[in-house]
């Protein structure tokens, strides 16, 4: 089991390497294809969109057995797509053929993270939850350091490749995935009496049979949509989820908007040298607060934890006010990325702890859709705001939102995430643990 934990780490990562290289580059391709920060601002907009929409639907099919399926098959189309992307960036492409590459991979990178969010419980257990997450973690920070970094270097060689990168990455995790020998598409024998109570008839949905449909009946339209509001009935029936919710849906709004203002700041004069420098320290920061983050939730406990990181987030967030240049937004970026995996730990291993398994990527996939809703105004916003010449509207306004969840998880994050522990290790000790 410990293999394909750390199979899946490495898929994680490698594919968080790719997007990580292109995703910075591809606002910077918009501009210099002539295109101003808002059409650039608009595309990662409505492409964000794509996760709401979509999301939750996708998520019913990996839920019902097709989860490696559909993570190797995404991950391969997405890898057609990325590799077209290439191709066309051979020459000066029209906005219609950039925009429709870069959305069936969207598209398909959408489906891949749908269908991941269940992988992670069939390979670990409540008590390993909190490495394991923090393992996904290390992942995406390190990328954070070598992605950007990347994709301005290949940027600044030729324009295809670091979307020829990020091709390959899709490739090597579709291949990665099919090492995996753990039987990820196979329900748990304990999912049932993880069933939050209330929600029975959606543990019936969550098996593919539907609320009050015949057992061998083809499911309609109506079965799946219930199907997909078994998600959202789970995380309204739950208050460590409903922090979870707030979080992500508050804090990724957040950093989505901070991330495109200091994109478009420094993209432009440096052609990208810059931007990838402040998201490579960034990214630098975050890898030591996810190694740092299992030795202080065991020192200090969860709750504890995220009430002091979420009173210090602020912080960094309003040194923005007076930043100058990218130094200024390194170093507060920077102190950001070193709180935010020490949050994401403690809520994501907290959040797989209380869901039904056989609910994991719907009810993920609810929480994402909530994030990516919320991110989804900011880098219009943000190319507005960059546009007028207002460089401290974001910041003073993600200060103040930080502040406001931190005073948020003071009042219910410590009966809230007690109570869930509480009722993970009953569960667990009543049922045993269903996973290999």
């Amino acid at each position: 089991m410990h293999r394909d934990l750390r199979i899946l780490w490495w898929v994680n990562g490698v594919d968080a390497l790719g997007s990580q290289a292109s995703g910075l580059v591809l606002p910077l391709l918009l501009l210099e294809l002539g295109h101003g920060p808002g059409t650039a601002g608009s595309f990662a907009g409505v492409a964000a969109l794509t996760g709401v929409v979509l999301g939750p639907l996708l998520a019913i099919p990996a839920d019902r057995g097709r989860r490696r399926r559909l993570m190797t098959g995404s991950a391969a189309l997405a890898a057609l797509a990325t590799g077209a992307l290439a191709l066309a960036c051979l020459g000066r492409p029209a906005l219609w053929v950039v925009v429709s590459l870069a959305m069936a991979e969207r598209l398909c990178a959408v489906a891949y993270e749908a269908a991941s969010r269940g992988a992670l419980v069939r390979l670990a257990t409540v008590e390993q939850l909190p490495r394991a997450a923090a393992g996904m973690q290390v992942g995406d920070q390190v990328s954070l350091i070598a992605g950007p970094a990347l994709g301005g270097a290949l940027f600044q060689l030729a324009r295809p490749l670091p979307f020829l990168a990020d091709a390959l990455t899709y490739a090597a995790a579709a291949l990665g995935v099919r090492a995996v020998r753990t039987p990820l598409d196979t329900p748990a024998p304990d999912a049932a009496p993880h069933t939050p109570s209330g929600t029975v008839a959606l543990a019936g949905i969550a098996a593919g049979t539907g609320a009050g449909t015949d057992t061998g009946r083809r499911a309609t339209w109506t079965d799946r949509l219930g199907a997909a509001k078994a998600g959202v009935a789970t995380v309204a029936a739950s208050p460590v989820l409903r922090l979870v919710l707030v979080w992500t849906s508050t804090a990724g709004g957040a950093l989505t908007l901070l991330f495109y203002t200091a994109l478009f700041r420094l993209g432009g004069d440096a052609r990208g040298a810059a931007a990838g420098l402040v998201l490579a320290a960034a990214g630098a920061a975050g890898l030591l607060g996810s190694l740092l983050a299992v030795p202080l939730v065991r020192r200090l406990g969860a709750v504890r934890l995220l009430a002091l990181t979420a009173w210090l987030l602020p912080l960094p967030c309003g040194s923005l006010l007076w930043a100058r240049g990218a130094i200024g937004w390194g170093a507060a970026f920077a102190g950001l990325s070193l709180l935010v995996p020490l949050i994401t730990v403690v809520l994501s291993s907290a959040a797989v702890a209380c869901t039904p398994v056989a609910l994991q990527s719907r009810t993920a996939s609810v929480l994402g859709s909530a994030s990516a809703l919320a991110a989804a105004s900011a880098p219009p916003l943000a190319g507005v705001l960059v546009t007028a010449g207002n460089a401290r509207t974001p910041a003073l306004l993600c200060t103040a939102l930080f502040a406001a969840l931190a005073l948020y998880t003071q009042l219910r994050a410590p009966a809230v995430l007690r109570a869930g522990a509480s009722a993970a290790a009953q569960s667990t000790a009543g049922t045993g643990d269903g996973r290999g």
